[in-house]
This record gives C-alpha cells, structure tokens and sequence, in this order.
C-alpha cells in the first residue's frame, strides 16, 4: 500500500508512528508526509519507507490511499489544491479532519471519489486507537482498505455519519477524559501515602487491567463491580460516595456538553 499523509501535526504524527511500527501488516510500499516546514520530521526521514515533502501534490502522485489530517479549517484550501491529482480509480481519500462531513470533502473533490472520514484517537501511535469509519457509496467498496490500515493501529467500527460527532466525543476527546480520571488516580493515591511514581503505575495499570477484563470477559462493567465488591465493604463505600458526589452524572454531563460543543464548531 502506498499511502500519503497530508499534514502531519500531532495527530498525523501519530497515525505515521503507527504505520510505520506495523507496515509489515499494512504492507506498506511507501509512505509520503507532508507539513509547511518538515524539520521537525526529520527523525523519520531515515527509515526506507518514508518520504518527506512539503509538496501535497506529489504526494498524492505518487500514493494510492491520502490521509488527510489537516486543521478543519484548512481542510477546503488543501482539497482544492491536490484536486488535479486524485484519480478516482487509483486514489482512496480518508479524512481525519474533526467536524468536517463526507459532504463537504465531495463538494470540494467530486462524488465519484472514494472518500473515507475517519475519526482515531492519540492511542493510535501505540496501535491501540479505535477509530470510527464512515464512507459515500464508492468510499464503501474501498472501505477495506482503511480497514486495514486502522485495525493494525487498534480497532474500527463502521458507523453511521449522523453518530460521528458522538464518536469523536467518546473516543477522540475521550482520551483526555480517562487521562484525567487516571491523574485524579494518581493524586488519591499520593494522598494515600505512594510516591508520585508509584502512585501513576498504580493507576495506569489498574485502568489496563480494568479494560482488558472487560475486552477479554464480554461482561458488563457491573458485572466485574459485583466481584469486588463486598457487604459492608471498603469498595462499595468508595464507590457510593464517588456516586453521591455524582461522579456519574458528571461524566456523562461532561459528555454532552463536549458533544453540544463539538456541533457548533
């Protein structure tokens, strides 16, 4: 697969990371990264595969599968500008642009192109993403491809466009939200008596653990609780003042007010 990632900020970083750390299964031929000033790209310039250009055209020339991973707001100036270039036949255009609908990049492409939107997390530079897929009619024959590409940086799910938005809530700005519940971790557990240290591996490994029961068990949250819980227990005590404080309610508050936001952008 010869793919080219169109502006390589922090996200694009770590989608190339991800690549490059697994493009035995990705098959990957070549991979072209693009950014105004590629200086700061120069650590991976090295390495066979890679190729560093500040030209988005050539890029595109020369790969088949375009990861667009600009600003929102560049979004339109830098379709328009690679437009002579996508192939309908030869090219698969996945955007990773927050906000921005199929629409909007066929408008500016045509609707005959493959189009692929895209919504992964900053956990894809460590091959543990989920990314949400969505795609127009002839994206849908080449969604395979971003399949490919996606499953060996995490996992995907296909969804509908209309729940994009709520995806991108949930897994991309949800990062930050579990960073802060493992610092909140953290900082119980210093009060407890760990070392920062300690109390940050404490934390980042139990949030693992947690996970992977759930991943590995397909049991319901509740159920995993019902075992570590006990009558008149330290757990349950923990648990509902946490709950009487309304850590819940402010989860899910949080939740939706990042999801009302992220429509007025």
């Amino acid at each position: 697969m010869k793919i080219a990632i169109i502006g390589v900020g922090n996200l694009g970083y770590s989608i190339a990371i991800g690549i490059l750390d697994r493009k035995k299964e990705i098959e990957l031929k070549s991979l072209f990264l693009t950014k105004r000033n590629i200086t700061s790209l120069e650590n991976l310039d090295k390495l066979s595969a890679v190729k560093l250009t500040t030209d988005n055209k050539r890029a595109v020339k020369y790969s088949d599968v375009i990861i667009v991973a600009v600003l929102p707001s560049q979004l339109k100036k830098v379709l328009e500008e690679i437009k002579e270039e996508i192939n309908p036949k030869k090219h698969t255009v996945i955007s990773v642009a927050t906000g921005r609908k199929i629409k909007d990049i066929e408008k500016a492409l045509g609707t005959d192109i493959p189009i692929i939107r895209a919504m992964p997390n900053t956990a894809i530079s460590v091959g543990e993403s989920m990314t949400c897929l969505s795609a127009n009619k002839n994206g849908n024959k080449s969604i395979d491809k971003a399949k490919v590409i996606f499953n060996a940086l995490g996992q995907t799910l296909c969804i509908d466009e209309k729940h994009m938005q709520a995806a991108t809530v949930i897994c991309a700005s949800g990062i930050a939200f579990w960073m802060r519940l493992i610092r909140a971790t953290t900082q119980g557990a210093v009060q407890l008596g760990f070392h920062s240290e300690e109390a940050q591996q404490l934390s980042m490994q139990t949030c693992l653990g947690a996970a992977k029961l759930l991943i590995d068990s397909q049991s319901h949250p509740e159920q995993e609780i019902d075992k570590v819980t006990t009558p008149s227990g330290c757990t349950i005590e923990g648990l509902n003042e946490m709950e009487h404080n309304g850590l819940s309610s402010s989860l899910i508050q949080g939740l939706v007010a990042s999801y009302q936001k992220i429509n007025e952008i």
